[in-house]
């Protein structure tokens, strides 16, 4: 009989051990595979994008995001051709560039028609030194500054001292809407010098009294007296390479009104104010996946609210 007990209490530990070890085999293989979503494009939209991709992956720990810049001629050539999953992108459709060609190693990477889908609406912003008295500039006077009829400060009613233009390199969404609202057929004059990204513009303005440039309303927001939009947050995240200027250099810097406007919400809404336009998020062919969830948080009351915190949002 105490053989048969003992058989019994043998019987039953294994089963104890065998469903112990089902149920650990069980939890791990409900281990999610992380996604990853490359991003490209616009240093312009890196502050939102920041914003945005840091809220995603907080309620998707899944989801990495990989945040590189190029300007918006690249993203959006990159994303044709299927080597970033979304390009961020300035462009305005009626400046939006033809395909690129493909030719050798390329020539067999056919690239598929972009979907552009707008997120807010920017201004593009015109700073100087905040020592630099002059309160704001018609379009006029722009062009004749940055096509260099126009070498002294006192030629636009303001103290004497030599123009430091500031422009932005080939590709950029911002020079090519910069050209082409204000520039016109006019070319920027060649002594202009030339910066690769939005902060990089702020930041030589800020050290340099005579310099003019432009630049999105994100990395100046907290400096324009509209209080319709919340004042930027500039934690550092994961994702940033390239963030938005510390307080300090924002400090050293001023936005002018253009034709008598500040890029507000009271005129980029309206879009009143002349140099107003579209932020995108561009995309081979329909969103799908993954990405498209993103999308459609970007375009939710949550996403646009994050949004609102650098511009002016589409919904």
């Amino acid at each position: 009989m105490r053989r048969i007990f003992d058989s019994i209490g043998l019987a039953a530990g294994l089963l104890v051990a065998i469903v112990t070890l089902a149920a650990c085999a069980q939890t791990a293989i409900i281990t999610p595979t992380p996604t990853t979503i490359t991003i490209a494009g616009s240093t312009a939209m890196r502050p939102v994008l920041e914003l945005l991709t840091g809220e995603f992956s907080r309620q998707h720990p899944d989801t990495v995001f990989t945040i590189r810049g190029g300007g918006s001629t690249l993203g959006e050539q990159w994303a044709a051709l299927g080597q970033v999953d979304l390009a961020a992108s300035t462009i305005p459709d009626e400046l939006e560039q033809p395909p690129k060609e493909a030719s050798g190693s390329d020539a067999s990477s056919a690239e598929t028609a972009l979907v552009r889908t707008p997120i807010g609406l920017d201004g593009l912003s015109i700073i100087v030194h905040r020592t630099n008295p002059i309160p704001g500039l018609t379009l006029v006077q722009l062009r004749n500054l940055y096509s260099g009829r126009f070498l002294d400060w006192q030629d636009v009613g303001g103290e004497p001292g030599e123009v430091v233009l500031v422009s932005r390199e080939d590709g950029s969404g911002s020079r090519l809407f910069f050209e082409e609202r204000v520039m016109g057929t006019e070319q920027v004059s060649v002594t202009a010098v030339v910066m690769p990204t939005s902060r990089d513009v702020v930041e030589y303005v800020a050290d340099h009294p005579q310099a003019i440039g432009y630049v999105t309303r994100a990395y100046v927001v907290d400096l324009l007296p509209d209080d319709s939009t919340q004042t930027a947050d500039l934690t550092p995240s994961p994702n940033r390479q390239d963030g938005a200027p510390t307080s300090e250099t924002r400090l050293d810097v001023k936005v002018v009104a253009v034709e008598g406007q500040l890029p507000e919400l009271s005129t980029i809404e309206p879009q009143q104010y002349h140099l107003t336009r579209p932020l995108f998020l561009v995309s081979a062919g329909a969103p799908t996946g993954r990405v498209r969830e993103f999308i459609d948080f970007v375009l939710s009351p949550q996403g646009q609210a994050l949004v609102a915190r650098y511009h002016i949002p589409v919904r």
